[in-house]
């Protein structure tokens, strides 16, 4: 069965369905978001990568919403990586962040690093 525009899906694997795959990958995250005033740094460790956005462990409070800026090297690769994420779901300290205005070549060597991982879904 197929989700219909307009109502939300019925069955299990329609709600869990994504546009990109999420592959299994750790490596170290610096996570910089405005709170107050200042701004916030907090180490993140990330547990599963798309070419859509990043799963992160971190152990804060992050709203449901919040911009921030995910610092990284993909493993492998020495080019550091800034990239501007929105967070979009949270379970207990993992959460969920979606890439913002990833660059075109920014996508093609994420898809050449994902290619060789194993899926996390």
């Amino acid at each position: 069965m197929t989700a219909q525009p307009g109502k939300a899906p019925s069955t299990s694997a329609e709600r869990r369905r994504r546009r990109y795959p999420r592959y299994r990958s750790e490596f170290a995250v610096v996570t910089t978001l405005f709170s107050g005033n200042q701004y916030q740094r907090l180490d993140a460790h990330c547990k599963d990568l798309s070419e859509a956005g990043i799963g992160l462990l971190l152990a804060a409070e992050v709203p449901m919403g919040e911009v921030v800026s995910l610092n990284f090297c993909l493993p492998g690769l020495t080019e550091p990586w800034e990239i501007k994420a929105v967070l979009r779901h949270r379970r207990g300290f993992h959460y969920g962040f979606e890439f913002l205005s990833l660059a075109q070549e920014r996508t093609l060597l994420l898809r050449k690093y994902i290619v060789e991982l194993p899926r996390a879904d």
